[in-house]
């Protein structure tokens, strides 16, 4: 998997510092992963006042059911 350049091996290594990580690979698989999440999250904002809900929906009733239900258990 050789696909650094100049600039990114500089990258690279910052990231490895300030991750505290220990090898090249591992500092790249959490860059990776976090750059994965954040392009989810954006993914979701799209979603943003497009949901509607119904009136009269009580989401804390509905929050305290799933509590007593877990709690029966």
């Amino acid at each position: 998997m050789s696909v650094y350049m100049p600039d990114t091996r500089k990258l690279l290594e910052e990231a490895k510092r300030l991750g505290k990580h220990k090898t090249k690979k591992d500092a790249l698989v959490a860059a990776l992963s976090e750059y994965v999440q954040h392009q989810k999250r954006l993914g979701i904002v799209e979603y943003f006042g497009k949901v509607e809900y119904y009136d009269d929906y009580d989401y804390k009733a509905a929050r305290n059911r799933k509590r007593a239900k877990v709690l029966s258990s």
